[in-house]
């Protein structure tokens, strides 16, 4: 069985020392202690707000840290050479490293240019809403502090269909300006009518010159960093077909290794997920956003939501090959504009049910697990749990996975042992009172709650059969 554990190692919050990288590196055989088999960082690339923004805000794909360009020569994580550093830390380890990339708009750019557009609503972008006009967009991209190295390729407005700002009235907010002799792509989420137009200057990926130069800054990336794998941004926004050519072209051209894929397509639809693998004829993986909204729903719904359907809809469930599974992220994170918390009592739950089960891969993400003393988000660690979890992950799923998922506020699952390994486990989880399941495992076993929450022992019969408890509102996990 495969039992590797995606770890997000940053959260929305991180202090903007450039301290992230040299952290990471210093953490590298913590992490491969619990289990870690791949870290996902964050964007290492240069965005409009230079070293205080998270990297979403993309300004230079090419500057990782390098250039003195938007105000600072590091990100908010540090520099390039220190990005390179911790990559090679975490692979000095076995560690997989997993780059963030954000290839959907770019923003901060360095000069207008005009620009004939007609405004588009924000709730139905197949509708028009203004005759053709001019604006001032900020559509040239020059790098002027990078001088041309790596890529002497610039951005003008041919090379976008949409911005969010009008130089010219920069008190107009809320608006988006398509350009008139572009089209949004009807390969993108069908949310707001069409979701191609997310913010900033909005990229035409249909342009070849565009295509051509993603594919340029692709490979150097590659060549430069040697990660093994990229975490796509905003992929509901972009036409399906690009990282379907994309990631085709990256793996044929980098051959001799294994380009990992996961995606953020945020939507808690699992058809429009499962209809977006079809469309890239499985080119990447993608987050399971359904499943995330239902440990949300059973946080805040306590033991008036039903435990037995947790996996009702999610992506898990019907392809967990193709599946990532998390319980939060820097998006979902209080304060977010995709805020979906999940909360803290149910958090432990969410992550056995994530962990020490058969299906998807598991993430960790960095605030749950260090947590922060941010005083306005303050997010709490559980990583005593997480840890001990990561442990028996790796030790007692052994055998067949059996569920118990028979009861509104209480359900289990356990894991038989094998030959090979006899090791066996049982999880049991109440959202309510104190929960109980009698389980069938090895006759007279003794079992132990590695959690700590319940201090006696159970030992099963002369069939294999055992009540097995766990606190009200937590879960216990059990394990010989």
């Amino acid at each position: 069985m495969d039992r590797g554990v995606l770890f997000q190692y940053f959260e929305w919050n991180n202090k903007s020392d450039g301290s992230l990288w040299k952290e990471l590196a210093s953490r590298v055989d913590e992490l491969k202690s619990i289990g870690v088999t791949a870290v996902w960082l964050p964007p290492a690339q240069k965005s409009m707000d230079g070293d205080h923004d998270t990297g979403y805000a993309v300004y230079d794909l090419y500057d990782l840290g390098e250039f003195d360009q938007k105000g600072s020569v590091r990100t908010k994580y540090g520099t390039k050479d220190e990005y390179l550093a911790a990559i090679k830390a975490l692979q000095s380890k076995g560690i997989n490293a997993y780059a963030d990339i954000v290839l959907n708009h770019r923003m901060g750019g360095d000069e207008t240019e005009k620009v004939l557009i007609q405004e588009v609503p924000i709730a139905n972008r197949n509708e028009v809403a203004s005759d053709p006009y001019e604006i001032e967009a900020w559509s040239k991209y020059l790098f002027k502090g990078r001088g041309g190295k790596y890529s002497t390729f610039t951005w003008n407005k041919d090379h976008f269909n949409a911005f969010g700002a009008n130089a010219a009235k920069p008190e107009e907010t809320g608006k988006i300006y398509r350009e008139v002799n572009k089209t949004f792509s009807g390969e993108v989420d069908f949310e707001f009518g069409n979701f191609d137009y997310l913010m900033g200057a909005d990229v035409d990926h249909y342009n070849p010159e565009v295509r051509d130069e993603l594919i340029r800054w692709g490979e150097w990336f590659v060549e430069t960093t040697g990660v093994n794998g990229f975490r796509l941004d905003a992929i509901k926004h972009i036409p399906a077909s690009f990282y379907r050519d994309w990631l085709g072209h990256m793996r044929k051209r980098f051959s001799d290794r294994e380009l990992f894929a996961v995606g953020e397509y945020f939507a808690g639809d699992v058809m429009a997920l499962e209809a977006y693998l079809e469309q890239t004829e499985g080119a990447t993986r993608l987050f399971d956003v359904p499943l995330h909204y239902n440990f949300r729903d059973a946080g805040e719904g306590g033991k008036l939501y039903d435990l037995s359907k947790l996996f009702d809809g999610s992506l898990v469930q019907r392809n967990g090959l193709m599946t990532v599974t998390f319980v939060d992220n820097h998006d979902t994170q209080p304060g977010q504009s995709l805020q979906s918390w999940v909360m803290d009592w149910f958090k432990p739950l969410a992550y056995a049910l994530i962990l020490l089960r058969q299906d998807g891969y598991p993430t960790i993400f960095y605030g749950d697990y260090y947590g922060n003393d941010d005083p306005e988000h303050k997010l709490f660690s559980h990583r005593k749990l997480i840890d001990d979890f990561c442990r028996v992950r790796q030790t007692h799923m052994n055998g067949e996975q059996h569920d118990y998922f028979d009861h509104p506020t209480c359900v289990a699952w356990s894991w038989s042992g094998s030959e090979e390994d006899s090791r066996s486990m049982v999880v049991v989880m109440s959202s309510a009172d104190e929960g109980t399941k009698r389980v069938k495992q090895r006759p007279k076993t003794k079992y132990r709650d590695v959690t700590g929450h319940l201090g006696f022992e159970i030992i099963t019969d002369e069939n294999g059969e055992a009540d097995f408890k766990c606190p009200a509102g937590s879960l216990s996990v059990w394990c010989d």
